[in-house]
């Protein structure tokens, strides 16, 4: 399945391709009121890193690829060691990241809310911010462990847009984003 997603992007408009439990996701390019929310996350993002953790970027681009569960994602935004950015290959290992975001898109919300809630608690990602535009919320999950129908986040925190939001020692201020258009 992977080779046939390695080869799907190269046919526009398609922006990126995942693979979860139910096979290839072709991604579109995003809006620009979801890609501003995620530039201004991550410039909030590296100016913290760069006082409390200095050896962490926020990176929005590469994919992340757990093999064991045949998962590959592509992340809104992540926070990893840069060192990991300078290393062969092609794909991060979800080992490496200590925390995703997602900025929910209007036309695929159930990707965030559903799959990925179930993907990157199984991939071991310690905490998965989600921003959600099309309401003006956000939620910060951690705690992924054993749940009844298998790996999920145990510990949820719901906020509103204008709410300063703690995502594990940073602080997100959400009051300069934008809601999308009706």
């Amino acid at each position: 399945m992977r080779a046939i997603a390695v080869e799907l992007p190269t046919e526009p408009p398609i922006w990126a391709v995942e693979i979860d439990e139910e096979g290839i996701t072709l991604m579109m390019s995003p809006v620009k009121r979801h890609e501003l929310i995620t530039l201004r996350l991550r410039r909030q993002l590296d100016a913290q890193l760069a006082e409390t953790h200095p050896e962490l970027v926020a990176h929005s681009g590469p994919e992340i690829e757990s093999p064991a569960i045949q998962r590959m994602r592509r992340p809104d935004l992540l926070v990893l060691p840069e060192s990991v950015l300078e290393e062969e290959g092609d794909y991060v290992d979800p080992v490496d990241v200590v925390l995703i975001a997602e900025v929910v898109s209007r036309s695929n919300p159930d990707n965030d809310y559903e799959r990925k809630m179930r993907d990157y608690p199984a991939m071991g990602i310690p905490t998965y911010l989600i921003i959600d535009p099309r309401k003006g919320t956000v939620a910060v999950l951690g705690d992924p462990g054993a749940g009844p129908d298998g790996p999920r986040y145990r510990a949820r925190h719901d906020y509103v847009f204008g709410d300063t939001v703690p995502v594990g020692p940073w602080k997100v201020t959400t009051d300069e984003f934008l809601l999308y258009e009706q």
